[in-house]
């Protein structure tokens, strides 16, 4: 590693505060730079300025780690190499490569943080968080940020047994009912929807479609004010799929669920109740009487769509589109509907490291994907047209790349509105 005392690590640099660019700050919202995500602003030839020193800070537990992994926190010699390829004129594949190198090292860096477990706090977690978690230590990340697990790692094994034993308690208590007359409704309509989701490889494994309808029941029984309502059930999908992960390396599709022993699937199946509850917790409204919080969500994207481009939103209008017809689904599914799965997980990774992510930050990334298909939009000269499209995006073949991408902007868009009127946050 070089002597330069100036030299900083490349994925640390500051960014120069050009228009449409991501400002680097270091805390739990800020991704750190990624070369890819500004590929326009390489192409173009311009060359990131020297960063400004920050003050200087005394050591943490943190930084302590950092110092005894410095292979995972610095790339040495070829610091000087990535910064003379970022200045210049690459072409993309070039850019990508550089990408890879910088994520492969900060994702080494967050597992040698889980391996040590040394970080200082939620805030370092969360900060590393933000660009994608790796597979390997994602379950108990996801438990971490959720709020599920307390950071204090003498603790872990004691609290997930006793939720455990809580979450089958209920099951106890509660599950034998669903064939009562004031709760057959709520199960039928569980046991109706399970089906319809994805990846149904997956979801009709009778011990999945069995696991599910438990999960969806018991969390319906115990929060009366909603009750369960369509969508919710797309929401246990990824948090099970992750768990699942714990147990075994190859993809969850195409995995018999039931060759699990019976306490992995236990743990996984309170695990995931319990993460679905904490996540539902922050956007409880968007499913009581009426969902005013979808309403509310829906009308402020197209607020926020009517700044940021207003081609579009004309557009729409002309044609006498309603963003309740198409967006609804958006704030209701979470993108689930609009997204592979593999590409949920990798934006869910950022909404939980992220403050207020799932009811705030998403209404942001509706609006760059909803931007993002501005040309094909702009393309349909009718109703029927643009409600197809609408309704079928080709996202069929996204990958991580174009989640980053989509969360680049609407991280833009967080802070380029930072105005925006208060109903954006509610």
């Amino acid at each position: 590693m070089s002597t330069d005392g100036n030299k900083k690590q490349f994925w640390k640099r500051n960014a120069a505060k050009v228009p449409g660019s991501i400002q680097h700050v270091y805390g739990a919202q800020h991704p750190p730079f990624d070369p890819l995500l500004h590929a326009n602003l390489i192409k173009a030839g311009n060359k990131p300025p020297p960063a400004t020193p920050g003050k200087p800070k005394k050591a943490t537990t943190f930084q302590e780690f950092e110092s005894i992994t410095s292979d995972a926190w610095d790339v040495g010699d070829d610091d000087d190499e990535l910064l003379a390829m970022a200045a210049q004129n690459l072409n993309i594949e070039v850019v990508m490569e550089t990408a890879n190198k910088v994520n492969n090292q900060i994702q080494l860096s967050l597992m040698h943080a889980f391996l040590l477990q040394c970080w200082s706090s939620h805030k370092e977690l969360r900060k590393l968080s933000w660009s994608g978690i790796p597979r390997q230590v994602r379950p108990i990340t996801w438990k971490l940020l959720s709020g599920y697990l307390p950071a204090n790692a003498e603790r872990r094994d004691s609290v997930l047994q006793r939720k455990r034993q809580e979450y089958f308690g209920f099951i106890q208590q509660y599950y034998d009912s669903r064939n009562d007359e004031h709760h057959q409704d709520t199960y039928r309509q569980i046991h109706i929807d399970i089906p319809r989701m994805s990846p149904e490889s997956l979801v009709l494994q009778p011990k999945v479609t069995e696991i599910f309808e438990r999960i969806l029941f018991i969390w319906a029984i115990r929060h009366p004010a909603s009750g369960y309502v369509q969508g919710i059930n797309d929401l246990v999908t990824p948090f099970f799929v992750v768990y699942v992960f714990e147990y075994i390396e190859e993809e969850v599709e195409n995995f018999d669920v039931s060759s699990l022993q019976e306490e992995a699937l236990r743990n996984i199946e309170a695990d995931s109740f319990w993460c679905m509850s904490k996540l539902l917790d922050g956007i409880q409204d968007n499913y009581t009487f009426a969902q005013p919080g979808i309403q509310r969500k829906v009308k402020a994207l197209e607020e926020l769509v009517s700044r940021i481009d207003e081609s579009v939103h004309r557009h729409m209008q002309q044609y006498e589109v309603e963003y309740l017809q198409f967006a609804f689904r958006w704030m209701n599914n979470l993108l689930m509907r609009e997204l592979p799965l593999r590409c949920t997980i990798r934006l869910w990774d950022t909404y939980q490291a992220e403050p207020e992510g799932f009811s705030h930050f998403h209404l942001y990334v509706c609006a760059a994907f909803l931007v993002r298909w501005r040309k094909e939009i702009l393309e349909e000269r009718d109703f029927q047209g643009l409600m197809i499209l609408l309704q079928n995006l080709p996202t069929m073949h996204w990958g991580n790349e174009e989640v980053s991408v989509l969360l680049a902007e609407a991280y833009r868009l967080k802070f380029a509105f930072a105005d925006a009127p208060n109903h954006y946050k509610r």
